[in-house]
This record gives structure tokens, sequence and C-alpha cells, in this order.
């Protein structure tokens, strides 16, 4: 598997990333082991979790991993914080005390001294940009973050916390999805990042699993969609625009002899401003496919013809 910098940074990781959101709840850890196996003998090597995912257990679940057959040195690890748990649910808070508590429990759970990429997970309305920004400088000067950035921020956002960061630790990432389903940070995150020398590592680049097929004739039982607590997150994604989108996929791959999987995830990798892509899977062999797609080159036809299926509008400003 192929490896690129993130932004303008020397930080080097695996064009896939291996997301880890289901690890525990969803995905036990007989079935997280053989993802991590197939994940590290394709090349791959960053982990991208976060200290939310099923209320810590995903990071357990990497740090029991880490301490038994695979070694600290073989992988790089991201995880975020800024998501605190109350009695009524998830809360945004990436105030400079609840993220480092988050990050100090968040090693504790890896079992290491440090992680290689640390993101603050969404913004924030209620705390200051730099304020948020000092919580990312501490835990860098303190040795607990190699790198930091964002993630799920919006474009004015990304800009001013970047600009923010000027003389003291360099923002290296944003975490956005993006997808053939999902090109809304084309029109000002994706600019607002390659002006500031972020890199894109773009989450849920399956359309939410959408662009497996999987969604084409019904809803299959085992499926995100079934599922109690993740159904809502792939509703967005069955309308009729994403329909015509999976249906001129599923033509396209079918004439290329692979999977829409490797389709979707080979042209996400293509974009220029995308330096790793996270990959999530509830089981091992659902993972294969997605790993393929690392080496997947599309033809210039194909790759245009999939971009105006799912272009978006830019209207004013962005359009010139």
């Amino acid at each position: 598997m192929q490896r690129a910098r993130i932004g303008t940074t020397g930080l080097e990781v695996s064009r896939l990333a291996l997301g880890t959101m289901t690890w525990s709840r969803d995905t036990d850890a007989e079935e997280a082991g053989g993802q991590l196996d197939a994940f590290l003998d394709a090349g791959g090597t960053l982990l991208d979790t976060a200290a939310s995912y099923a209320d810590g257990g995903s990071e357990e679940l990497i740090g029991a991993m880490l301490g038994g057959s695979v070694s600290r040195t073989d992988v790089q690890i991201c995880t975020k914080a800024g998501i605190r748990r109350t009695q009524h649910g998830g809360m945004v808070d990436a105030s400079r005390d609840t993220m480092l508590d988050t990050l100090d429990a968040s090693l504790r759970r890896l079992g290491t001294d440090h992680v290689d990429v640390w993101l603050v997970h969404q913004y924030d309305a209620g705390t200051p940009l730099d304020e948020t920004l000092h919580a990312l400088e501490i835990a860098v000067n303190s040795g607990r973050a190699r790198y930091v950035g964002v993630s799920n921020y919006p474009g004015w956002a990304t800009a001013r916390i970047a600009t923010l960061a000027d003389r003291r630790p360099t923002l290296a990432a944003t975490q956005v999805e993006y997808s053939l389903l999902q090109r809304g940070i084309e029109r000002e995150v994706v600019p607002a990042a390659s002006s500031l020398g972020l890199g894109v590592m773009a989450w849920s680049p399956l359309g939410r699993g959408v662009l497996t097929g999987k969604y084409r004739t019904s809803i299959p039982a085992d499926s995100r969609a079934a599922s109690e607590h993740l159904a809502g997150f792939v509703e967005p994604y069955l309308d009729g625009r994403a329909g015509s989108i999976v249906e001129a996929l599923a033509i396209a791959s079918e004439g290329l002899g692979v999977t829409p999987q490797e389709t979707a995830l080979a042209w996400v990798l293509a974009r220029p401003f995308v330096a790793t892509a996270v990959v999530g899977a509830r089981t091992a062999e659902q993972l294969l496919p997605s790993l393929d797609a690392a080496t997947l080159k599309l033809p210039p036809a194909i790759a245009d013809a999939l971009d105006e299926v799912s272009a978006i509008e830019l209207g004013y400003p962005e359009r010139r």
C-alpha cells in the first residue's frame, strides 16, 4: 500500500486508514483482530478511532491488541476528543480541560504514551477556537500527540483555527466526510485546507456503506441501515439521488470487472487533496475489497463519468 504525507507536514501514513467505530460494539475482538491482520498484511499502518466510539470500547480493544501480538511500532494511531458523554447523550465540548482529560483517558485505554494524530472531533461553537488550539499545543509540547488537527469543521472555522496556529503547532489535517455521495467539502473546506497546508482525511468514503451496492434492492437484515443505533446514520443516503449514483457506479464497476466498493474508493483516493481514506467494516471479509482498491487506477473516462453524475452545485460565491 502506498503512503502519503498529510498536508505540508513530514508525517507519512498509509493511503487507507482502518476505521474502528464499530469495534467492541458491532465488531467483536476476533473479527477486529482479523481486520487488523488483513490491514497490516496489505501494508496499512494508520488506525482511526475516537474516545467516543463505543464509549471508549474501541480504544480499549486497540489497546488490548497492542498489548498482545501487535507491536506499537507497527501502527500509527489517530484518535479524537471533544465529545463529552452526559446522561442525555454526547455533548460537543472542545474546552481545554475536557480535551486534555479525554486525551489522558484515551492514552490509558490505548496503553501508549502518545498518539500519532490527535483531532478535535467536532467544531464547538461554545468554546473559543484559541482555547481549543491551546489544548492541541499542550498535547504536542508534552509529547502526548505527535500531530494535531480538526474533524468535521466548516470551512471558515478550519481556516480560522489554522491561521491562529501560526507560530504554534502546525495543524496537520482535517478529517471530513467525503465520497461520491457527499462532496460538500469541495465548496470551502478543501480550498481552505489546500491553502493552509492541511491534509484531508476522508471518512466514510463508501457513503456510509451505500456505495457498496448492498442497498440497491432492499435493506439487508445484518446491515447498518437495519441496526437500531446506525439506521439514522445511513438513511440520508437512501434517496433518489444516491440511487442514481449507485446505479452508475454499479455499471462502471461491472465494466471494469471489480466491485462497486473498489471503484468508489479508488475514485476518492485519486482526488489530489485526499491524503488518506478511512475505511471501516463489520467483518474482515467486508474489508478485503477496500484493501484491493488501494492499488486500483480508474480509467479517465470512468472517473470523469462518476465525477459528472455525482457533481454538487456550486453557487455564489464559490462559483466564479
